[in-house]
C-alpha cells in the first residue's frame, strides 16, 4: 500500500462514519488538531502511541499503523501555485504580503527565518455582522542564519545587532 492509498482509506472511513475532524482529533488527542489531521492526510507522522490510537479508531492493520508513524514525504500532492481556492489564498497572502512580513521580522529579530518546524498554529471563528471571519495565529521560533567561516569579531549568528 502507498501512503496516498492509506489517506484515501482514512477519508472513506471518515465519510462512512460521518465523523468530523474535531471528533477524530478528540479521539486520538495528544497533539494539536493541525498535526493530527496533517498526519491522517499524509503530511505529518503520528508518534507510536497516537498511531496506535488512530489505527484502533479507523480499524487499520499493523502495517497501516506503522505507516502512520513513518516520516512522510511532505508537500506532495499540491501543485504550485495551488489550484484549490482556499490554499491559493494562503499562497496569495505570502506572495503579496511576504516581502513586508520578511522586512518587519528581520528588522525586529535580525537575519534569519521563522521556523515552520518549531511552529504553532491555531485558528478560530470570529463572528462578524458582515460575515464570520477566520482568525489565524501562527508562532514560529526565530532561527538566525549562521555566519560560518566568520573571522574574529564577526558575529556567529544573524541575531539583530544592537550597535
Amino acid at each position: 500500500m502507498r501512503r496516498e492509498q492509506l489517506t484515501e482509506k482514512i477519508l472513506d472511513i471518515k465519510r462512512e462514519k460521518g465523523w468530523t475532524w474535531k471528533h477524530i482529533c478528540t479521539e486520538i488527542g495528544g497533539m494539536a488538531p493541525t498535526m493530527v489531521v496533517g498526519a491522517l492526510l499524509g503530511q505529518m507522522k503520528l508518534v507510536k502511541p497516537l498511531a496506535k490510537k488512530a489505527a484502533g479508531l479507523f480499524g487499520l492493520s499493523a502495517a497501516e499503523e506503522a505507516m502512520l508513524n513513518e516520516v512522510p514525504y511532505r508537500g506532495t500532492g499540491t501543485p504550485m501555485p495551488p489550484t484549490d481556492p482556499l490554499l491559493y489564498r494562503f499562497y496569495e497572502m505570502v506572495m503579496v504580503n511576504g516581502p513586508a512580513w520578511k522586512a518587519l521580522i528581520e528588522e525586529e529579530f535580525g537575519d534569519g527565518i521563522m521556523s515552520a518546524i518549531d511552529f504553532n498554529f491555531d485558528f478560530e471563528r470570529e463572528t462578524n455582522p458582515k460575515g464570520d471571519r477566520v482568525k489565524i495565529t501562527m508562532s514560529g521560533k526565530f532561527l538566525p542564519y549562521k555566519y560560518y567561516g566568520n573571522e574574529q569579531g564577526i558575529p556567529d549568528y544573524g541575531f539583530k545587532e544592537t550597535s
